[in-house]
């Protein structure tokens, strides 16, 4: 099997003196309600190998789960609007707080006076170089919030993709129906969270975020969210 990455990224990456490979795996577009066990049924377990272990986009699962708020169910309040004129519009990769319907998300799902709190401290540790205060205050939950934008796809224009549900469980279930280790990672330029893993992966989640380092996958037009790791 040819081994091929995104552009800009390797295909081999060093993990503590040892070589691992990295696909990139093309998918069709992915929409709310689909199977994720069909999905990796059909693009996985053709070229998958015992030892390796499928780096999932959190965001293909969400969608497979129906985990998406709608721009409509959303109503901005004064809050909202207020506090994002403070924050930074882009961030994490994405569109943060810094849009009014993102910021009345972390409202509704941290409460008001987190937010408010983080916000403070957000503002205090920019004067110091400190980034990121903000997201870590107010929990993955909220700083996993994908959508409501249309740059790569017209689809999540008015759509909020939240992170997946008992990520564990979806590993397992995988590694259990199909024979698929694989982990769920909310990656980006910015930063990785290893959301979830199936039980048999004896890496630390250290491990794994080191094998993702320079986010290989592309969840835009690459259609890439899947990337199968192998040890060399």
């Amino acid at each position: 099997m040819e081994f091929v990455s995104n552009d800009g990224k390797n295909v081999e990456i060093d993990l503590k003196g040892e070589i691992y490979l990295r696909h990139a795996i093309k998918t069709r577009f992915i929409k709310q309600g689909d199977s994720y066990i069909e999905i990796f049924k059909n693009y996985v377990s053709p070229i998958y190998e015992k030892g390796d272990i499928i780096s999932s986009s959190e965001k293909i699962i969400a969608l497979c789960q129906n985990r998406v708020v709608r721009r409509e169910d959303i109503k901005i309040n004064f809050w909202a609007k207020f506090l994002s004129k403070f924050a930074c519009r882009k961030n994490r990769g994405g569109y943060g707080v810094g849009m009014p319907i993102n910021m009345q998300y972390a409202i509704n799902k941290a409460g008001l006076p987190k937010v408010l709190c983080a916000s403070i401290c957000s503002g205090i540790t920019k004067l110091f170089g400190i980034k990121g205060i903000f997201y870590k205050i107010v929990g993955q939950e909220v700083t996993g919030l994908d959508g409501f934008y249309d740059g790569a796809w017209s689809e999540y224009k008015d759509i909020g993709i939240e992170i997946p549900e008992n990520p564990d469980m979806v590993c397992d279930e995988i590694k259990d129906r199909l024979g698929i280790s694989m982990m769920i990672v909310d990656s980006n330029d910015f930063g990785r969270e290893i959301l979830g893993k199936s039980y048999d992966i004896e890496l630390s989640n250290q491990d794994l975020k080191e094998l993702i380092r320079d986010n290989p996958a592309g969840q835009g037009q690459q259609q890439t969210p899947l990337i199968l790791i192998r040890k060399k």
